[in-house]
């Protein structure tokens, strides 16, 4: 069998379907031929590979490369004074109907170009990029109008050109009320189904749409009508879910069969039920509890017992998860989540990808998938969640390369 390079003498975390736990092989091979997997298995077991580099990990693990499943990557500005006003006592609704928090940034974000958004936003990718990532979902959201919307979008498309990453995008204008609405929600709803969901949709924008729904934010019906017009334009939802309280947004996105439903520190039994068995992910983002110290935590043991597929991501944002690390999120994630080393790296791979909508080519170490690798100068996977502050990442593979 021919092909580009194998990677032998590894351990492997291979996530695959079927695999107890993480997949492991202890003595492992990785073959790639054209950017993609051609055999993820032990390397006695292997076809004979003619391959035209060979690279020997030295006993190093191989791990699916990770996938942050949750940002919202591109924006303009920061929001250190309301950091500040957070550990002087104020809450983050407080901040939010005083003019603050999302409408801070939504109006840093819509006197900046494109190319500043792009130029502001390499940085923070660098930064996941470091730490293994090679797939990324950015928001918009910041912009709450078509125009500006559009040039959030565009800008983390642009990403893929200056860096060697695979972005998705999701349409997130349903996430705050603009000031020039005037306080009516429903009109700036129309909006976003009647005017912005379809210009984004023929362009091809957006892979997904998003919405927050949230009593400081928009209601489960406003949202109903968000995912109705995302559904008539061919585009899978994604929902900002039971953050704050819980408005029925876990079952909301079952409801639709969303992609995901996220944060979900207030959903219930019933929703976590629903979520089961429409399929929806649960992103939990630790970043964004552990910013706004939220004490509520989201209800992991009804996950695991309804067997709902468990991710985690960064968040990043400017005012509740300023957080470029997704190996910190892991440590987060089982420090205040209780999550085991298992949940957690799956949580980064499989799980994200299937958050995604990507399963299918990422996420696990399986023959025809994309060749995307993270390879660890760790002794056992447990330390990419044990360690704080500590990037062990070797090489990150990106297509074969």
């Amino acid at each position: 069998m021919r092909c580009d390079r194998v990677w032998h003498n590894a351990r492997l975390a291979t996530l695959a379907a079927g695999r107890p736990g993480l997949g492991v092989i202890e003595d492992g091979l990785v073959a790639s031929a054209a950017g993609r997997i051609l055999y993820a298995g032990g390397g006695t077991e292997s076809p004979a590979l003619d391959a035209r580099e060979r690279i020997d990990c030295e006993g190093r693990w191989i791990t699916p490369s990770l996938i942050d499943c949750h940002t919202h990557l591109v924006y303009a500005g920061d929001r250190a004074r309301e950091f500040e006003m957070r550990l002087e006592g104020a809450s983050y609704e407080e901040i939010a109907r005083a003019g603050g928090g999302i409408l801070s940034t939504v109006k840093a974000t819509r006197a900046a170009s494109l190319d500043e958004l792009v130029s502001a936003a390499v940085p923070r990718l660098d930064a996941l990029i470091a730490e293994g990532v090679t797939t990324i979902e950015i928001k918009s959201g910041y912009g709450l109008s078509l125009a500006h919307e559009q040039k959030i979008l565009r800008a983390a498309r642009a990403l893929h050109m200056h860096r060697r990453i695979d972005v998705t995008t999701t349409f997130l204008g349903a996430h705050a009320l603009p000031p020039e609405a005037e306080g009516d929600e429903d009109a700036y709803i129309n909006r976003v189904c009647r005017e912005m969901i379809p210009a984004i949709a023929h362009e091809g924008l957006a892979d997904a749409v998003d919405g927050f729904c949230e009593t400081i934010a928009f209601s489960a019906e406003q949202i109903t009508r968000v995912f109705d017009a995302a559904k008539a334009h061919g585009l899978r939802v994604k929902l900002h879910a039971d953050q704050l309280s819980d408005l029925g947004g876990a079952a909301l996105a079952a409801r639709f069969g969303a992609l995901s439903a996220d944060h979900l520190e207030h959903s219930d039994e019933a929703g976590i039920a629903a979520m089961a068995e429409a399929g929806v992910v649960g992103v939990v983002l630790p970043g964004a509890f552990y910013f706004l110290r939220e004490t509520n935590l989201p209800p992991i043991g009804l996950m695991r017992r309804h067997r709902v597929p468990i991710a985690i991501a960064t968040d990043c944002n400017p005012g509740t998860s300023p957080l470029t690390s997704l190996l910190l999120t892991m440590n987060m994630a089982a420090t205040q989540f209780r999550l085991t080393v298992d949940e957690c790296i799956a949580a980064v791979t499989r799980n994200a990808a299937q958050a995604v909508g990507r399963l299918g080519n990422i996420g696990t170490l399986e023959a025809g998938k994309q060749c995307d690798l993270a390879i660890w100068n760790v002794e056992r996977p447990a330390e990419l969640v044990y360690r704080m502050g500590f990037n062990p990442l070797h090489a990150r593979i990106w297509r074969g390369e």
